[in-house]
């Protein structure tokens, strides 16, 4: 997703005494340092590279992703194909986790929302109407954006959903997906947040991969602001939602090795915003997870990477982990 526009809020100012470095204060601090340190030593920023100290477990389907064929959109725009890889298949039962295992977090239930649909850009009517986020009224969905070669958010986000999924579900969880490519197009975004509301969810974590311009690189944590307006209401889930975005980013830094975004957030990884309906609507402590810049060449480069959405995966999962295990 892009930012540009008059619905961004700019990073909110932060109370003394989690400093300006807050993915440093994350959980697992000295983790995230070292991992970011190797990083910037090993690759520096801007070189493409994931750090050579970043620790993940890569499975065998951790393999390259090919870019999909490209189709035209109404609008004219390059939209990627629908259609996923081998390794990106959806599972034949969408939604429902499997039966939960034994493990430390067995009773808790987690809700991935894969950003987007695959589908979304053969819908442009039904994803264009207006739903109500509390603050205003805002579009349905979007179609996501692509890399220039055409690799799809959309594609991305269930990647990456189906292998936290598996690793959450390793740890006990009940995971539930908000869509697996299993509807045509959506859920909306106000659909997205009464399912983290009706799993009754002890975290919800949306995924997205940005398209903001060229050399913008890194990853970013979006937060819910405080907002109490019509059907929104946030104020209850702020402060849990923080601590699970900070988990997250200081696991994002350690295992991937890459960089907090150098254009948005001031350097910290950390965005609060209050205009996006899927966290104005939560009632359960939920982030968006910006994983990269696929406009940025460096950053497509690992975005389309099987091995290092695995690394992503795992990043993300162990924020969630670590956030649920306290």
């Amino acid at each position: 997703m892009s930012y540009t526009g008059p619905g961004f809020d700019p990073p909110q100012p932060r109370r003394s005494l989690r400093g300006p470095l807050t993915v440093a204060l994350a959980a697992l601090v000295p983790g995230a340092l070292l991992g970011w340190a190797v990083y910037a030593a090993v690759d520096g920023p801007g070189n493409g590279g994931s750090s050579a100290g970043a620790s993940a477990t890569t499975s065998a389907s951790a393999s390259s992703g090919a870019p999909s064929s490209t189709t035209p959109s109404p609008s004219g725009d390059r939209k990627p194909s629908a259609s996923p890889t081998a390794e990106e298949s959806p599972s034949p039962s969408a939604s429902p986790s499997a039966p939960a295992a034994s493990g430390p977090l067995k009773g808790k239930v987690v809700v991935i929302d894969p950003g987007h649909n695959p589908g979304n850009f053969r819908h442009t009517a039904e994803i264009n109407r207006q739903v109500d986020i509390g603050t205003n009224r805002k579009e349905c969905d979007t179609t996501g954006t692509s890399t220039d070669d055409g690799y799809a958010e959309a594609r991305f986000t269930l990647d990456v959903a189906h292998r936290m999924r598996a690793l959450l579900e390793e740890q006990g969880a009940t995971v539930k997906l908000t869509q697996d490519a299993d509807r045509p197009f959506g859920p909306c975004v106000d659909e997205r947040a009464r399912i983290g509301n009706a799993a009754k969810a002890d975290a919800v974590v949306s995924l997205h991969a940005d398209g903001s311009g060229a050399g913008n690189r890194g990853f970013h944590v979006i937060l819910p602001g405080a907002v109490d307006a019509g059907a929104a209401d946030t104020r209850a889930i702020v402060g849990p939602s923080r601590d699970l975005g900070e988990r997250i980013a200081g696991n994002f830094v350690r295992v991937t090795g890459s960089a907090p975004s150098n254009y948005v957030g001031g350097g910290t990884g950390l965005v609060t915003r209050k205009d996006l309906g899927g966290l104005n609507l939560s009632t359960v402590p939920k982030v968006f997870v910006e994983c990269g810049n696929m406009r940025d060449s460096k950053d497509a480069a690992l975005l389309t990477s099987g091995a290092w959405r695995q690394k992503a995966a795992r990043g993300i999962s162990d924020g969630i982990v670590s956030f649920l295990r306290g």
